[in-house]
């Protein structure tokens, strides 16, 4: 997660505003996916292609073997969907994603970071997810978003004598961003050092991992809007992946809300979460959030919500919030340390290590909020 004063915010808004980053865009596929996110205008149209696996992926169990509430239709209901989320999975792609050094994109662990989450999503393409990726570049450094998207099953595919949804015609995005930084370390060399990133944002991506598979045993027939699963690149380097993404969408936006998940795995104290609203458009989103929290007896407390217009930070809902979109993002503190908060003294240091996690507790708590809010949402 990056923090300006807002000042330099707004310079920032107006650079992106004003003068967009030059986005490399691959070679349009033959054959686009129906299924592709939402990519800008048909003149200039960013190609996703299918990722390439690095390995034969993780085994996936079949749907007749797997356990009580991992079948589909004892997976229908939100409530369900949450409590199949698994805190140990998690665990494992955190640890994971903090083994390669470093996942600063001028690092060699940042291309063993996308090779793993194209891996990991790409085992469950079976299950209807499409996988796609944006590249870009930023003063010369290359950056890669990478997308996994679903939407409701077809009345072929369905099987169902329930009528499915028509196509998909409004979006769902959850976003996390996957790269780091250990800027706050003297001496720091993003090429050469680690920069582990274990809570700054390891638990954002881990977490993202395991809704793609968790919506993967969920029923699809619900699935009214797609659903777009974000790992954002370079939200370190001022959320110039996000940024170039929003850049690239055509108007009107198709995209009815934006969730961030950034930084939820360290509070020694309690399980508090900050959630970051930015524009009067978030204010349902906002509610929604907030409201899922009691619905579903998720239980984080305290859930602040706080309007972040001010331009004290910055992560990967701003530029949505910025073009009109609904978005959100959930911190564990945004602001001065107090009471219910310590602060974490290792983020953007060689010392952001999968033991400072001290909080795996509110870490799930904020990942069954995020999806139990993108659900209903995709749902509705």
């Amino acid at each position: 997660m990056m923090r300006l004063v807002g000042a330099v915010l707004v310079l920032l808004f107006v650079a992106s505003a004003c003068g967009r980053p030059a986005v490399v865009l691959e070679a349009p596929s033959p054959t686009p996916s129906d299924n592709a996110p939402p990519a800008g205008s048909p003149s200039s149209t960013p190609s996703f292609p299918p990722a390439a696996s690095s390995g034969p992926g993780p085994s996936v169990a079949p749907v007749s073997s797997l356990t009580p509430c991992q079948r589909e239709l004892e997976c229908n209901t939100v409530a369900n969907a949450i409590a199949a989320i698994d805190p140990a999975k998690m665990n494992d792609h955190l640890i994971a994603l903090t083994s390669f050094g470093s996942r600063d994109p001028r690092h060699p662990g940042h291309a063993k970071a996308v090779a793993y989450i194209k891996e990991q999503l790409g085992a469950l393409t079976y299950y209807g997810w499409t996988i796609e990726s944006q590249r870009t570049v930023y003063q010369g450094i290359p950056l890669e978003n990478i997308f996994a998207s679903i939407e409701g099953a077809t009345a072929a595919s369905s099987g169902s004598a329930i009528p499915p949804p028509p196509p998909a015609t409004t979006w769902v995005l959850v976003s996390a961003h996957y790269d780091s930084t250990a800027n706050r370390t003297p001496g720091w060399r993003p090429a050469v050092d680690p920069a582990p990133g274990a809570d700054d944002n390891a638990t954002g991506t881990a977490a993202l991992l395991e809704f793609a598979r968790v919506v993967s045993i969920a029923s699809r027939e619900q699935l009214r809007s797609r659903l777009v699963l974000a790992f954002f690149d370079g939200e370190e380097l001022f959320f110039k992946g996000s940024a170039a993404y929003v850049a690239s969408l055509a108007k009107p936006y198709k995209y009815k809300a934006a969730i961030n998940l950034d930084m939820v795995g360290f509070n020694p104290l309690a399980d508090r979460l900050d959630l970051l609203w930015y524009t009067s458009a978030s204010a349902e989103l906002r509610d929604r959030v907030l409201r899922a929290n009691q619905t579903y007896g998720i239980g984080v407390s305290p859930l602040n919500a706080q309007f972040a217009a001010d331009g004290n930070t910055i992560m990967d809902a701003a530029p949505f919030g910025i073009a009109g979109i609904p978005s959100i993002a959930l911190c564990q503190r945004y602001g001065e340390n107090d009471a219910t908060f310590p602060g974490n003294y290792t983020f953007h240091t060689v010392a952001d290590t999968p033991d400072k996690i001290t909080n795996k507790r509110l870490w799930l708590k904020a990942a069954k909020l995020t999806l139990a809010t993108a659900l209903e949402l995709a749902r509705s």
